[in-house]
C-alpha cells in the first residue's frame, strides 16, 4: 500500500465515520424523543442550535420540553422511525434529510396517527462532535387507523412489553437480559 492510498484510506474512513456520527445523532435524538429523554434530546443540539416544527420555533435545548409536553398531551406513547436518510459533508458541516415517519397512539389507545415528513438538518462538527445547528420538520402525510388490536385479548395474552417515557424502558437495560423463560 502506497502513502497515497494510506491517505486515501484515511479520507474514506473519516467520510464514514462523519456518516456515521450524523446518523447517530438523528436516531438519538428519534429515541430520546420516544423515550421523553430531556438530557438524550438537548444532547443532539447544539447550545445555539434551532428547532422549527412548523409555527413552533424552538432554541434547541428547550425543544425537548415542548416535544414532550406535545407528544405527552395528544398520544399515550409514540415511535419515531427513520427511515430513508442521506447526508451531504463538507468539512464541518453536514446537511443531511431524514425521511421521519412517527406513530402516535391516542390517549384512549383506540387509534394509532401516522405523520409522515422529513427532518432537514444542519449539523455541524464542534470541538469533534456532530450536533443539530438547524432542524426544520416537514409534515407531507398523515393518517389515522383503528389501534384496538392492540386491547384484543389475544395481545394482551401474548404478553410483550410496553416502551415506557423514561429511563425504566428496557432500552436502558445494561446489560439487556432475559425476561422470562427461555424455552
Amino acid at each position: 500500500m502506497t502513502d497515497v492510498d494510506l491517505v486515501r484510506l484515511g479520507r474514506d474512513v473519516q467520510d464514514l465515520k462523519d456518516r456515521a456520527d450524523v446518523l447517530g445523532c438523528v436516531t438519538r435524538h428519534a429515541s430520546g424523543c420516544d423515550r421523553h429523554d430531556a438530557e438524550l434530546i438537548t444532547s443532539t443540539y447544539h447550545p445555539d442550535g434551532v428547532d422549527e416544527h412548523g409555527a413552533a420555533v424552538n432554541v434547541g435545548p428547550g425543544y425537548a420540553d415542548w416535544a414532550n409536553a406535545v407528544h405527552g398531551a395528544t398520544s399515550a406513547n409514540h415511535l419515531h422511525h427513520i427511515t430513508t436518510h442521506r447526508c451531504e459533508i463538507d468539512g464541518d458541516a453536514a446537511h443531511a434529510e431524514s425521511y421521519v415517519m412517527v406513530t402516535l397512539l391516542s390517549p384512549d389507545e383506540a387509534a394509532a396517527t401516522v405523520m409522515c415528513g422529513r427532518y432537514l438538518d444542519r449539523l455541524e462538527r464542534r470541538d469533534g462532535e456532530w450536533r443539530i445547528a438547524l432542524r426544520r420538520a416537514t409534515l407531507e402525510l398523515a393518517y389515522t387507523a383503528d389501534a384496538r388490536l392492540l386491547q384484543s385479548d389475544f395481545f394482551v395474552a401474548q404478553g410483550y412489553e410496553r416502551g415506557r417515557r423514561d429511563r425504566t424502558d428496557p432500552s436502558y437495560e445494561r446489560p439487556l437480559t432475559a425476561a422470562g423463560t427461555v424455552r
